[in-house]
């Protein structure tokens, strides 16, 4: 990181998650910067990690990705050498956009980004024929009331 990352890195961080289409120009614009001073503070928060990127966000629906499954997976294998080979096999799967361990009655829970059922089952049987699991339980979305929001800085 920075030293420090003072207010004016959190409005650059700020008006970047809102739109990271902004020219350098007009983003020192908004923040009240000159161009030189806002692509050292850029630069600074890319070399330390702060930024990791742009992305475009993307309307799932536009692409018919309607189907969004929140898969809670439970195991009884907790060994590092397990654990690789699992994360590994999760990530070959493209339709797993979000993927965490967790803790309390589940151990991992992925966000499965589809197109409907037929499609999701698809990913189910690719998922399970990995590695073994204790247990695989779905829940899926019926409204995304706030999705990819920004983080609170």
């Amino acid at each position: 990181m920075p030293d420090k990352i003072d207010h004016i890195d959190r409005m650059l961080l700020r008006a970047l998650q809102q739109d990271a289409n902004l020219s350098q120009r007009e983003l020192a614009e908004k923040i009240g910067l000159s161009q030189n001073a806002c692509w050292r503070r850029l630069k600074a928060l890319n070399d330390a990690g702060a930024l990791k990127g742009a992305t475009a966000r993307i309307d799932r629906a536009q692409l018919g990705l309607d189907l969004v499954v929140f898969v809670m997976l439970r195991t009884r294998h907790h060994s590092a050498d397990w654990l690789e080979r699992f994360r590994r096999h999760v990530l070959t799967i493209p339709e797993v956009v979000d993927f965490h361990r967790i803790g309390g009655d589940y151990d991992y829970q992925l966000k499965v980004v589809t197109e409907d059922m037929a499609s999701y089952d698809k990913v189910y049987q690719r998922l399970i024929s990995g590695v073994e699991l204790d247990s695989v339980t779905s829940y899926f979305a019926m409204e995304a009331i706030a999705e990819g929001r920004p983080l609170p800085l």
